[in-house]
């Protein structure tokens, strides 16, 4: 019946026993009569309808709807039923006697003490009552108690058990509660209902203590389980409440605490300690957990009088401490100092410690590394610092020191080292060998324990890692192309080191003395070409290798061009030899004949080429394929060439691959890579390309991926990511348009969002809850790892949906909101004469939009990996002023094409990576452009394309820290992205 709120009326609370959940509240509205009492008006309030009533309401009783809320059935369901069971299936499965789901079970119960200590903490002052079996919300009234209670639980032994039972006070009286029908309506901390009147207790008591009262006089312990019981259950209950014993004492102790930290060598496993059992300091023993070899456990304790206590920030006012003497049992109660244990504990961590509970286990070389540099403030803290007497090692504490100086030679800088552990010196050597080979500790001449500090293989990690045992002169070197590992030890104080102010400018990329271009290179290197060329020309010098990796469009070619020129007009006579995708042949072919006629160009291709060395003399650059020279690696690695060039160097990305193997095989004086996007999934990408530059510029593959890769992209390690910078950055060039704005023409991006249409969004809806519940069921059996196909076959089809359903079902016969508004822009742009580049990922879209051109007899361009003659294409596209639109897939087309003729780029679908998209949008703006590019990226609203846009700005943070553009992105998935996603 429903209850006006014209007429008066009133809240209520009322409490019910649920089958299953056990003792809830539900929130009503009742009617009241015309003497202001309560009327047989009843009606459920909850947040959905409680604005109709907010005239009776207050700020507090919204506050109790929403929490009431929050332990409805219902709520219960859609938080814990995953399956989607019914009410009644889901509850006698949980809960069914011999099967049901304890872990489920206790979920829900910790979620609904959490939820009920909440609301009875908001009850004072408000009608509650408890339900009838009728489902009467008034059946009986509650009346809530303003003052706590009190409890103190009695124990008394005799010879033949021990009784204990609990004594509640209230208002200085006796509380008869047992066989009283009381309830426990919350457990954490304990509510109480005893005739009518509702209870609440002094301090944290457990309701689960009180509930085997409720209708028992008291417990009886039999003398057979004393001992563990007095242990295991009575001390624990002496150091958390009031106790009165008869048959054994309880003894108080309260002195001030000394806090002790003690370093237990945990290589030799052991068993654990009781955890309740805590042993007095002259016996100086520390409960041992189980540890790995290599590790030390630092303990936090407290030392009052005669006993210890770890650290425990969850720890009762008091510990107890058990002692039994023949049949007497005595409990030493000792007064814990929480607010000193507490300043104490954070001081520990506010010096670099991160303990945790009182305890902490570090590798050894880290915890004996914050040993030695905090042993003064830990004395003049009063802090008692102890090792183990259990241990059978005992450990060098004193101080140690590492001096470095490193001199630039001829070919190598060469380094000398002075270790010393107190009044011990050690040769350089065997510090190198130890770390090297992972070994943290050895031995001193006075039988100490001598552990490496842990900041010694951070901060020397790359030096023990690149430098080289010269065994002839017993020497230890670097190699010259670490100049920014020397440079980064001097400016970090790690070392003394003298470098040539020449070598030194390398660092600073201005100031790298200019050099003449060549004389036979016909046209003009603009400002930025002409520093890159420099750079190129120092490299060169000091034979090192390089990445020059601008941004597409800005002239890597003409650059390369103009080097290669000056190595021919300097009388080099080796040729050198140029590998790229076989679609960019043409290209370079046209621009080295365009920019260095005077160059004699060879292609090295075709199924019928030549298969020896011979054919290369008399030539200044070999024109090949990475397909190529997979196959002809076997002969082409005995010629010496004077540069090995790769364009598009991503390609040897992969390590492993057969490519990198071959071309890392290739002989020549220097190396030289080309690519926009050094990085395109990981930092793996990077690390292959620089090792054929640089060989053992990063090290060991191994090395590098636990010192760089993982902490980078596993744990945004951002030193790690500065500390690789610094060492890529003398061998790597890269501008972006940004920096050399004046010399292009202005670029305006938009997003064109799109409606989808109402059977479009049908089916993209269907098709979304299928997914979903198939992905999430196979992220919770198999993992997020283990999950990506199924996460990229069902995004795929809901970004395929977003753009046009009929891409999933060709039989689809409707519209697509976004089709309709691509072809509505591409004729208005065509209307007003401009050109047009139409990227997509998928072939199927860019079909849909042939069969539309194709219906109007509109001439286009397209181009695809099927694609026999690409060149054929964008020349008919750049110079045939009747073809508008070149329709283009976005992976065959994103790379090497120069389409300046458009000043439209549609972008139809997002990419993962918006790396690739933004080279799609250099095919128009780049040099030779001479209008105003605009760019529109098509994105249908309410659809996983608006979340994949979100998310490309939280995912490359690492590309921009280092190079590129990408971090991976479906790697990078979490199970919170995918749900976003699916939203």
């Amino acid at each position: 019946m429903k209850v006006s709120t014209s007429e008066p009326f009133k809240i209520i609370y009322s409490i019910l026993d649920h089958e299953y959940l056990g003792y809830i509240f539900e929130s009503f509205v009742v009617q009241l009569n015309s003497q202001g009492d309560f009327s047989y008006q009843i009606q459920n309030i909850s947040s959905k309808n409680i604005e109709e009533f907010s005239s009776g309401l207050n700020e507090t009783d919204f506050e109790l709807v929403s929490l009431i809320d929050d332990i409805q059935q219902d709520t219960i369901l859609k938080k814990f039923n995953t399956k989607r069971l019914s009410p009644v299936d889901f509850f006698l499965k949980i809960y069914d006697a011999q099967k049901g789901d304890k872990i489920i079970q206790e979920a829900i119960t910790a979620y609904l003490e959490n939820s009920k200590a909440r609301i009875l903490a908001k009850l004072a002052g408000k009608d509650l009552f408890i339900m009838g079996s009728d489902g009467n919300p008034l059946w009986k009234p509650v009346e809530w108690e303003n003052e706590k209670a009190t409890i103190r639980f009695h124990f008394m032994r005799n010879e033949d058990n021990t009784h204990y039972f609990p004594a509640i006070r209230h208002k200085g009286q006796k509380l008869d509660f047992q066989y009283k029908n009381a309830i426990i309506l919350c457990e954490e901390p304990a509510w109480l209902v005893v005739d009518g009147h509702l209870y609440h207790f002094e301090g944290n008591v457990d309701g689960k203590k009180i509930k085997p009262f409720l209708a028992k006089k008291f417990i009886a312990i039999p003398r057979k389980v004393e001992e563990t019981y007095y242990e295991r259950f009575v001390a624990p209950l002496i150091a958390s409440y009031d106790v009165v014993s008869r048959g054994f004492d309880i003894r108080n102790i309260s002195t001030p605490p000394k806090p002790v930290l003690t370093i237990t060598d945990v290589a030799v496993k052991s068993k654990t300690t009781p955890a309740l059992l805590f042993a007095e300091v002259d016996g100086e023993e520390t409960p041992a957990m189980e540890y790995e070899d290599g590790e030390v456990s630092f303990g936090m304790a407290f030392q009052y009088g005669n006993y210890t206590f770890p650290f425990d920030s969850f720890a009762t006012a008091s510990s107890v401490f058990m002692d039994k003497r023949g049949e007497d049992y005595t409990f030493y109660k000792v007064k814990r100092d929480s607010v000193t244990e507490r300043h104490n504990f954070n001081q520990i961590k506010d010096w670099g410690l991160a303990i945790k509970s009182g305890q902490l286990v570090l590798p050894k070389s880290e915890a004996f590394g914050w040993l030695q540099s905090h042993a003064k403030t830990l004395t003049e803290h009063g802090f008692s610092i102890r090792q183990n007497n259990a241990d059978a090692k005992r450990y060098f504490l004193g101080y140690s020191s590492l001096d470095v100086s490193i001199e630039e030679g001829r070919d190598w800088f060469d380094i000398n080292a002075r270790v010393q552990f107190g009044e011990y010196e050690i040769p350089f050597l065997q510090l190198r060998n130890y770390i090297l080979s992972q070994k943290k500790e050895f031995t001193l001449p006075n039988g100490e324990i001598a552990v490496i500090p842990e900041w010694w293989f951070t901060k020397y990690s790359e030096l023990f890692a690149f430098s080289e045992h010269h065994h002839e002169s017993d020497e230890i070197r670097l190699r010259m192309h670490h100049l920014a590992l020397v440079q980064e030890l001097k400016e970090e104080s790690l070392a003394t080191a003298i470098i040539s102010r020449k070598l030194e400018r390398l660092r600073d990329f201005n100031q790298i003395d200019p050099t003449d271009a060549p004389k036979h290179f016909k046209g003009t290197l603009r400002p930025y070409q002409k520093a890159g060329y420099d750079w190129l020309q120092f490299l060169n010098q000091y034979r090192f290798g390089g990445c020059l990796a601008d941004d597409m469009g800005l002239g890597k070619t003409v650059q390369t061009l103009a080097l290669l020129q000056s190595q021919k007009e300097a009388g080099i006579k080796e040729p050198s030899l140029l590998i790229m995708p076989t679609s960019l042949l043409y290209n370079w072919a046209l621009e080295a004949k365009r920019f260095t006629p005077k160059l004699k160009v060879m292609f090295h291709t075709g199924t019928y080429r030549e298969k020896n060395t011979e054919q290369f003399e008399g030539f200044d650059l070999i024109l090949t394929s990475y397909g190529i020279v997979r196959l002809d690696i076997d002969f082409l690695q005995s010629f010496r060439f004077n540069y090995v060039i790769l364009d598009e160097s991503q390609a040897i990305k992969n390590p492993g691959s057969i490519i990198t193997k071959a071309v890392r095989k290739l002989n020549s004086a220097h190396r030289l890579i080309l690519t926009g996007t050094p990085i395109e999934n990981s930092t793996l990408d990077l690390w292959s390309q620089m090792s054929f530059v640089n060989p053992g510029l990063l090290g060991s593959q191994t090395f590098f991926r636990d010192e760089f890769q993982v902490p980078i992209e596993k744990k945004n390690d951002e030193e790690k990511s500065r500390r690789l910078y610094n060492l890529i950055k003398p061998f790597i060039l890269r501008r972006h348009k940004s920096q050399v704005a004046t010399d292009l023409p202005e670029k305006v991006e938009s997003i064109q969002y799109c409606e989808m249409s109402e059977e479009q969004e049908k089916a993209y809806e269907e098709a979304k809850a299928y997914y979903r519940n198939l992905i999430l069921q196979s992220i919770d059996s198999d993992g997020i790892n283990k999950s990506q196909l199924v996460v990229l076959q069902g995004l795929t089809k809901l970004r395929q949906l977003a753009n046009h359903p009929k891409m999933v079902d060709p039989e689809y016969a409707d519209g697509s909101g976004k089709f309709e508004d691509v072809l509505h822009k591409m004729e208005t742009a065509i209307s007003e004469n401009h050109k047009i580049l139409i990227f997509s990922q998928y072939i199927k879209h860019l079909d849909l939009f042939r069969a539309y051109l194709d219906k109007g007899n509109i001439i286009y361009a397209y181009l695809d990996g099927s694609t026999k003659d690409r060149q054929a294409e964008v020349e008919n596209f750049q110079n045939n002023e009747n073809i508008k639109i070149f329709l283009i897939s976005l992976k065959a087309g994103g790379l090497g094409l120069n389409l300046t003729a458009a000043d439209y780029v549609f972008i139809l679908d997002p990419w993962w990576n918006p790396a690739i998209e933004a080279q799609a949008v250099d095919r128009a703006h780049r040099i030779g452009q001479d209008r105003t590019v605009f760019t529109y990226k098509f994105i249908t609203k309410n659809t996983v394309e608006e979340k994949i846009l979100a998310l490309q700005r939280t995912k490359k943070q690492l590309a921009d820290d280092l190079i590129s553009n990408e971090d991976g992105f479906i790697k990078s998935l979490s199970r919170e992205d995918v749900l976003s996603l699916l939203e």
